[in-house]
């Protein structure tokens, strides 16, 4: 029987960082008070992989973490220290390349392929030249040059023939191979390797839906190939005839193009993949080919192992990547939950502010960036953001009205990354309007316009409209409708009426299979829209406070109110208790500890101008013709501040990602070496002045503690609001990384196993204040806390109360507290630095007669208590009601 976490901590595994390495980890976990172990995926991957999601074969364990025998013991482990265990898994996609043996089995067969119909592949595109065949964009340049220049050629590996385009391989299909065949049995004088071309020759070629007539040419074709491998082993002239046709072969570019034609899949110029690749993907990343998980034998394939772990109770639970990809998530829940009815499910669904999961799904939450974006915004000062518009503004000549900004990036990507998705629904909705007398005339270039234009004016990743089932709810309508009017008022060169129809096949009101397949591709589409144009792009193009900048965020949003918290987190008690928590995962563009330094320059804006205009001012010699922009250099002084002590490399490392993800100067398909030499020789020059890093750490220091106090504020709220919380690795202590790579680095365990020692041993909390540089009042913070839920789960279960606590007085709006079971009590602040200190007589209402202070030790009277009397020791408060001796 699986059992409920209480609490997890995210482990990324690697190479360097294995079963072993987790094993070795797990004793230091049960001693902080996690109670399960949360893995990244752990299936095999593709070779190298750091993260995981690039699964290859969903039958074994990834070799490179320790293989089955490494799984075990780390199981095994957990086992004996009584931790559970939670899994990240991908139903999603796989990466493409040879160890995935159904790619390459489709790329061999085409259509024809046992694993044709488990890709997310269109067969049947509307350019013939790719009819049956799979666009591999990987050359460096235009084909004929790369097949002039020798760099594709038909080589033998392992006995076997395949092409190979420089170190990359690629199966040669059956019907292609007695073009060798035959000429190699004219040299070697064999009538045995002429009957094999015509053996191959023959294989029928049948569609991907006829199953009986696939498996029956799968037979032929490994009875054939095991024929041809016994004959070349057997006699060794005729594989020196072979070698020499295949020599000949590559010699001639003519006959080698014939037979590459041959083929079902086209090498192809990497700039191809924009406009006219014939599979989905995840997002746009060509090696991530879509699955069809809703056909329920892939479903079955790719599950088998993560089923037996959960029923076995191997697992305790899983977390689903990226389900917005998939073709009906319902659907997919719906079947996860039936094969694990007791498994705890969350999916990694990123909402939008307002926006809550679907009540209908049956799991138990989100992997909780809408806690995280509550509590990161709720710590930032209204007032302060409002005029950080106008510094940004000011400083910048930027724009700043975040929506306008989203959506032009959305349009960009739909134009050139998301280019062949967008042709793909194109012409689908083209045949809808072929099949419609009335709608008929509307060319291919007004559908593709109108798409682009719809897509890019949701304002949430996707809807959930099931044509199948006739499911379509009430915030579907209401997201299209919204939809609609944003896109006719932006567009009047666009045809009203073909935009309404749009509308009326993705409300269901226009029906058939075609009308169907569009809504279902549409929904699939918008996430990567999103993902993309705001994400990946508008993120790093809107700066003004880039601590809001977050995966599922309203950067241009102005606070939170404390009461708009509590009622955040009372929905989640009543809807969704068991969700998970969290501060920062692998996918977080900044660590938990960088936005909450951030957020102290929203108390101080008016120090952030002065440090701005200083400091342009004085470090304009050091451009190069003017070069970065002032929008490159405001991000990249918040992005020193906020990460600060950050190495030199890996700043430079960093800002050339973020303005190649902002795509405004360079981008990653169009670099321009001049600005990114003048931003890199910008970096440098600023890291050897000593002026400017003594600039930069006195604009820390100003920072630092009330930071700190933001960090331990954020960790209690994720660890007792109503939730699952999660501790990604390392940052139990002080952690300042920002994206990818950095946030699956080497963690210091052996410090942290000593200092969680001491502090089990015994540390009066002044001592552990003391030692605030070392991060030692986080640890203790999560420590007390995770303790607090593993031996009391019911306070803050499904059935466990929530409610908010009552202040009073002129710095009311500096906290929020509350309630859990009627038993906890959390207390934190916001705003220390315009605190200044004093909460000048605020109280908080702590019903109850006795409290006791578990992060000072301390005891309480309830009532109407100070609340600068209940953090003066320590800057937030984990209090649990006691009974009062008789």
């Amino acid at each position: 029987m699986p059992r409920l976490p209480t609490s997890t901590y995210r482990l990324q595994l690697h190479a360097n960082f294995t079963f072993d390495d987790a094993a070795n980890v797990a004793s230091y976990l049960k001693a902080l008070g996690i109670s399960h172990a949360y893995c990244s995926p752990y299936l095999q991957a593709a070779p190298g992989s750091m993260h995981g999601y690039d699964v290859v074969d969903h039958q074994q364990v990834n070799d490179e973490l320790g293989g089955e025998e490494g799984h075990q013991r780390f199981c095994a482990r957990l086992g004996e220290l009584g931790l559970g265990q939670v899994l990240d898994i991908v139903p999603n996609h796989m990466a493409i390349g040879p160890r995935n043996q159904n790619w390459w089995d489709v790329l061999e067969n085409g259509p024809s392929s046992r694993f044709a119909m488990w890709f997310d592949i269109d067969w049947h595109s509307s350019e013939v030249r790719l009819q049956n065949k799979v666009l591999i964009p990987v050359l460096g340049e235009q084909y004929g040059r790369v097949l002039a220049a020798g760099q594709i050629r038909i080589d033998r590996e392992r006995g076997a023939l395949c092409v190979r385009y420089i170190d990359n391989p690629y199966p040669l299909a059956p019907r292609s191979l007695p073009v060798i065949l035959e000429r190699a049995a004219q040299y070697a004088f064999s009538p045995t390797l002429s009957f094999l071309a015509d053996s191959l020759a023959r294989l029928p070629v049948p569609n991907a839906t006829d199953t009986a007539a696939i498996n029956s040419r799968h037979r032929d074709k490994v009875v054939i190939y095991g024929l041809l491998q016994r004959f070349c082993d057997e006699h060794p002239e005729g594989l020196q005839a072979i070698d020499k046709a295949v020599r000949e072969l590559n010699e001639d570019h003519d006959a080698l193009d014939e037979l590459l034609n041959l083929q079902h899949y086209r090498l192809a110029y990497w700039r191809t993949a924009d406009q006219e690749l014939g599979y989905r993907r995840f997002f746009d990343v060509n090696t991530l080919v879509g699955l069809r998980i809703e056909r329920p034998y892939v479903f079955e394939a790719t599950h088998r192992r993560i089923l037996e772990w959960l029923s076995a109770g191997v697992l305790d639970g899983v977390r689903v990547d990226h389900p917005d990809g998939l073709r009906d998530p319902l659907q997919y829940f719906a079947r996860l939950r039936q094969r694990a009815p007791d498994a705890w499910i969350v999916g990694e669904k990123i909402l939008e502010p307002g926006e809550f999961l679907r009540e209908n799904w049956p799991i138990e939450g989100t992997s909780g960036y809408d806690f995280l974006n509550v509590c990161n915004i709720w710590l930032m000062q209204p007032d302060g953001l409002k005029e950080l518009t106008q510094i940004y503004s000011d400083f910048t000549k930027q724009p700043t009205d975040f929506a306008a900004i989203a959506q032009d990036k959305k349009l960009s990507v739909e134009l050139e990354a998301l280019g062949s998705d967008v042709n793909r629904l194109s012409t689908l909705f083209l045949e809808i309007c072929e099949n419609n007398r009335d709608r008929r005339d509307f060319t291919r270039a007004e559908i593709r316009r109108a798409i682009r234009e719809i897509a890019s004016c949701f304002a949430i990743y996707r809807n959930y409209v099931v044509p199948d089932r006739d499911e379509i709810a009430e915030e579907d309508r209401e997201e299209v409708r919204k939809v609609l009017e944003r896109a006719k008022a932006r567009r009047n060169d666009l045809d009203h009426g073909l935009l309404d129809f749009i509308g009326e096949v993705l409300l269901l009101r226009s029906r058939g299979t075609l009308e169907s397949e569009f809504v279902y591709r549409f929904q699939q589409f918008t996430s990567p829209v999103m993902a993309k144009g705001v994400e990946d792009t508008a993120f790093y193009c809107y700066n003004r406070m880039v601590g809001l900048n977050e995966v599922g965020s309203a950067p241009d949003r102005d606070g939170l109110t404390s009461a708009e918290f509590i009622d955040y987190c009372a929905k989640m008690q009543a809807s969704r208790p068991l969700t998970m928590t969290t501060l920062s995962t692998h996918d977080t563009k900044r660590s938990d500890d960088v936005r909450a330094r951030l957020a102290v320059i929203t108390e101080i804006p008016g120090q952030w101008r002065s440090f701005l205009r200083r400091w342009a001012r004085i470090n304009g010699p050091l451009k190069t013709q003017d070069l970065p922009d002032r929008n490159t250099e405001y991000f990249l002084y918040q992005t020193m501040i906020g990460a600060w002590p950050i190495a030199r490399d890996r700043m430079i490392q960093y800002m050339e990602k973020a303005v190649r993800e902002a795509k405004q100067q360079t981008s990653w398909t169009q670099q321009n070496k001049e600005f990114e030499d003048a931003l890199k020789n910008f970096i440098e020059r600023l890291y050897d002045s000593h002026e400017f890093v003594a600039a930069i750490e006195e604009f820390v220091n100003r920072l630092l503690d009330h930071g700190r106090i933001n960090s331990l504020a954020q960790t209690l709220l994720k660890c007792t609001a109503p939730g699952v919380p999660d501790t990604y690795q390392g940052s139990e202590l002080w952690d300042l990384h920002l994206v990818d790579p950095d946030n699956r680095g080497p963690i210091d365990y052996a410090a942290r196993r000593t200092m969680l020692s001491e502090l089990k041993a015994g540390m009066p909390v002044e001592e552990i204040m003391n030692r605030m540089d070392s991060g030692l009042p986080k640890l203790w913070t999560l420590h007390c806390a995770l303790n607090l839920r593993r031996n009391r789960p019911e306070w803050f279960g499904a059935d466990a109360g929530f409610e908010p606590l009552v202040f009073e007085g002129k710095k009311m709006d500096h906290a929020v507290g509350y309630l859990r079971a009627g038993s906890v009590a959390t207390i934190v602040p916001r705003w220390s630095l315009k605190l200044g200190g004093s909460w000048a007589n605020t109280i908080v209402d702590l019903p109850g007669s006795l409290w006791k202070n578990l992060l000072t030790n301390e005891t309480l009277n309830g009532g109407r208590i100070p609340v600068q009397e209940i953090l003066r020791r320590f800057p937030v408060a984990l209090l649990v009601k006691e009974e009062r001796d008789a």
